[in-house]
């Protein structure tokens, strides 16, 4: 099972080729994420400190080009399948947003 390590939030152990999004939500991270999976919003997006995250999808890669200003390891959590050991920082959380939920 790849160990997934939110910075300065938990590590804990990931289920193999699950969302890391999911993953980290089920884990006690709020993590934002409001378009439910579909590369349309980048609030699920996470720096990718260390580890291999996979190779982006045509569909994140698309997204994210649209976007000023990333640092060049950011990635859309919800288009990362766990399957390597990662650590990552969450950059949107839903405690700091001001929204009523995180997403779908």
């Amino acid at each position: 099972m790849p160990r997934i390590e939110a910075e300065g939030i938990t590590t804990f152990e990931a289920r193999e080729g699950r969302r890391l999004v999911l993953e980290l939500e089920d884990n006690g991270v709020d993590i934002l994420h409001r378009c439910g999976g579909l590369s349309k919003c980048t609030t699920c997006r996470i720096e990718v400190l260390e580890g291999d995250a996979g190779e982006m999808t045509e569909r994140e890669r698309l997204r994210l080009a649209r976007e000023n200003e990333l640092g060049p390891n950011t990635r859309l959590s919800c288009q990362i399948l766990c399957e390597n050991d990662l650590t990552v920082r969450v950059l949107r959380r839903f405690s700091e947003s001001g929204l009523s939920d995180p997403g779908p």
